[in-house]
């Protein structure tokens, strides 16, 4: 499913997929193990849901798409960097990235420039309209999404992203794991 937001198609992976922990009970033997990798994932497949519905419509509130939102917001935090590096960071394909910034071009929001030094590269700058534009946007976005976690405490915020990070370690060896075993055929 596409969605055109402003000049933005955001795409949607898998919208009929709607998977409710209730629908697991009598599926294998553990539907009442709550500490189940399965359960674990639909938990936290619905609360990014729920954050990133909140985290959207904050952000098209501004007048933005996610993507033009992320190339602005890391423009004000990491300064100009070249076209190239920014896709990669958001992430963005290439052409993705250069549609993004040719946008924000035409907005007066950020201006490219050639690198001195190599005239291949181009640097994306902020202008101070696009500078003006995204700090305020990034002021109401992070007001927005501290309501959208208020459910948390600071120490719940803190265990929560430590556990996670750690999750997401592991969880991405695993997938090292499994590509290697592929590719050397073992199954």
């Amino acid at each position: 499913m596409n969605l055109a937001i402003g000049s933005c198609v955001r795409r949607r992976r898998f919208p009929q997929l709607s998977l409710d922990v209730k629908n697991l009970v009598g599926v294998g033997n553990e539907s009442a193990n709550h500490t189940s990798g399965v359960h674990l994932w639909l938990v936290l497949m619905k609360a990014h849901r729920a954050i990133e519905r909140r985290a959207s419509a904050s952000i098209e509130e501004l007048g933005l798409c996610l993507s033009d939102f992320a190339i602005l917001e890391i423009l004000l935090h990491k300064g100009p960097l070249p076209v190239n590096t920014i896709g990669p960071r958001v992430p963005l394909t290439s052409g993705s990235a250069t549609t993004a910034i040719d946008r924000l071009e035409r907005r007066g929001l950020v201006r490219r420039e050639v690198k001195a030094g190599d005239r291949r590269t181009r640097v994306v700058h902020l202008t101070a309209e696009g500078r003006r534009m995204i700090e305020a946007a990034f002021v109401r976005h992070s007001a927005d999404i501290e309501a959208a976690t208020a459910g948390l405490n600071e120490r719940e915020r803190a265990t929560a992203t430590r556990l996670l990070r750690k999750l997401g370690k592991s969880a991405e060896g695993g997938i090292e794991e499994i590509g290697s075993l592929a590719s050397s055929g073992h199954h």
